[in-house]
């Protein structure tokens, strides 16, 4: 009876380790395909590419700049559009997603140098992305930035 129950427990065990890997293998693809968001989004802005930003973002889309302005959608895609700047490069690192339900943060530092105006400037931000995960497409429902200053 023991050796029975002994089994029972083993086997139902498994079957949670199972459960629970699965699950963390679904989450590291959300998390995986997430940053490959980030990562596009990085691109089509330093390519000045509205038509690959727009996707991204929710109509909803709250946009808060490193100065405080505060943006909707097509603000947000006129900004990226503006021939005024030209960018060198724009990275994002160190990013963390955190989920909660179909919904996700992540944290990380954006990097962006350039010429506005034709004068250069180099920035660097953190910055929070709200992420959700709407008809199983994730998409930005609001970003805000702050910028480093050492």
């Amino acid at each position: 009876m023991r050796i029975a129950w002994s089994w029972s427990w083993l086997l139902l065990l498994l079957v949670w380790g199972a459960g629970n890997a699965q699950s963390a293998t679904q989450e590291y693809a959300q998390q995986v395909r997430i940053l490959a968001l980030e990562h596009a989004w990085d691109r089509a802005v330093q390519e000045q590419d509205v038509k690959a930003v727009d996707p991204l973002m929710a109509e909803e889309l709250v946009y808060v700049e490193h100065d405080g302005a505060v943006m909707n959608k097509a603000q947000y895609l006129a900004r990226v559009g503006v021939p005024a700047r030209n960018f060198e490069h724009i990275v994002s690192d160190s990013m963390r997603v955190q989920f909660y339900g179909q919904s996700a943060v992540v944290v990380g530092v954006y990097r962006e140098k350039g010429s506005r105006n034709g004068k250069p400037y180099s920035d660097r931000e953190r910055f929070i992305d709200i992420w959700i995960n709407r008809n199983g497409s994730w998409i930005c429902v609001a970003s805000q930035s702050t910028l480093i200053l050492h």
